[in-house]
């Protein structure tokens, strides 16, 4: 049973069912970490390891803080090309929704992806995983949506099932089929939607390439009822609803996320009160995505209007070729810190704890504690609060993935 020893301060989010959960974060100043194969078996302080250990390897942390692997919870992780004339176009006046009328956005990367085979998908993406891995990040929610057809969708989804079995990063695959309607179905809306709920998610169910079915409520997109359709036939074939929400326009997601059993609801820019009112009566999980906030140039999620209501909020990166084409995921956590003012302790949880909540795995992962997963890493910096504070390219100098060190690329 490997030891990790030579901890200078072990920072976790305490396990959901423990009685103090609502409190962000636990830190164990002069720590050890001990786990068996791919679990954690013992954590606390080193002075307090059992003797039973004593005689186990170990490895040495060499001072640094130790943090629960971090969790993306909302990427769009496999797609073809990139899309840096509309980052240009944007900061020439263009919005988001003037872009996609005018044939970019979703659509030109639903183009690219097509144009690229599954093994080329592949390739871009376990690039993408090993850089990620290298920030800290242990598992990522992956999400189709750029195939926007029966067999591009089962493409991407194809390439999660494959990155899955090669790389110890765990892969959550989302269905995201409702993105927006691709241009061959432009004058045939309806006929679209019956493609997702008759061909697209019974295949997806079948071939069990996906754990959760999303879809984009906007006005560019898709109809809180229409959305409310699809999740009718998603949950009738084991899909569990996620929901892009109001990012753009208040447009009812988040009531929406709420009423229909979402894991989460994702963006929530433009949320209203009473959109916040339904996410605190509900189990859904807010996700914040300030990457996105930022390339956008909007007003970021109400992160302290909602964690006051008790709505439990995640930070992601949404990585994507358009609206946050980064998966730096730290740096996620700065932007949370910064624009919606959560604290340290408070953007962790968020990447590690919640997020493993909105994944439906907050049983297993987010935690540094007995029975969860060893999924861990190491910040060479000398607190928690400095490592968000004063942010560099990556100070991460190790990350363990189900007890087991990812070599940087």
């Amino acid at each position: 049973m490997p030891t990790l020893t030579n901890i200078d301060a072990l920072a976790t989010p305490p396990p959901p069912d423990v009685q103090d959960a609502a409190i962000p974060l636990r830190t164990i100043d002069d720590a050890a970490l001990v786990w068996l194969d791919d679990t954690i078996e013992w954590v606390g302080p080193a002075a307090e390891r059992p003797s039973e250990y004593d005689d186990e390897p170990t490895h040495d942390a060499n001072g640094a803080i130790v943090v629960p692997g971090l969790i993306d919870c909302h990427t769009h992780l496999a797609f073809g090309g990139w899309r840096a004339d509309e980052f240009a176009m944007r900061l020439e006046g263009r919005s988001y929704l003037d872009i996609a009328k005018a044939g970019g956005g979703i659509a030109s990367t639903m183009r690219q992806t097509r144009d690229a085979s599954e093994d080329e998908l592949y390739d871009r993406c376990r690039t993408f995983l090993d850089q990620m891995a290298a920030l800290g990040v242990t598992a990522v929610e992956a999400k189709s949506g750029y195939g926007l057809s029966v067999e591009d969708e089962l493409k991407q989804l194809r390439v999660y099932r494959r990155l899955q079995a090669d790389q110890p990063v765990e892969i959550v695959p989302t269905f995201l089929g409702a993105h927006t309607v691709p241009p061959e179905y432009e004058d045939n809306r309806a006929g679209y939607l019956q493609l997702i709920q008759n061909e697209m998610i019974p295949r997806v169910a079948d071939e069990n390439l996906a754990e959760f079915c999303d879809a984009f409520v906007e006005d560019s997109a898709f109809s809180p009822d229409e959305a409310r359709a699809l999740f009718n036939t998603a949950r009738e074939h084991g899909l569990r609803p996620k929901l892009h929400a109001d990012q753009l326009t208040d447009t009812g997601g988040a009531a929406l996320a709420a009423e229909v059993g979402a894991a989460s609801a994702d963006h929530l820019e433009c949320i209203s009160e009473d959109g916040i009112a339904a996410l605190a009566d509900s189990d859904t999980v807010a996700v914040s995505l300030p990457l996105a906030t930022l390339y956008l140039d909007e007003f970021p999620l109400p992160a302290r209007a909602l964690r006051e209501a008790g709505v439990p909020v995640a930070v992601a990166t949404d990585f994507n070729p358009g609206s946050a084409p980064s998966y730096h995921l730290p740096l996620a956590m700065m932007l949370a810190c910064t624009l919606q003012r959560m604290t340290p302790a408070q953007a962790l949880a968020g990447a590690t704890r919640v997020a493993a909540q909105a994944l439906d795995r907050a049983d297993r992962l987010g935690s540094l504690a007995p029975g969860f997963r060893a999924d861990f890493a190491l910040i060479d910096a000398p607190s928690l609060n400095h490592w968000l504070y004063h942010f560099r390219p990556n100070p991460v100098t190790k990350t363990f993935a189900r007890g087991q060190r990812i070599d940087s690329p």
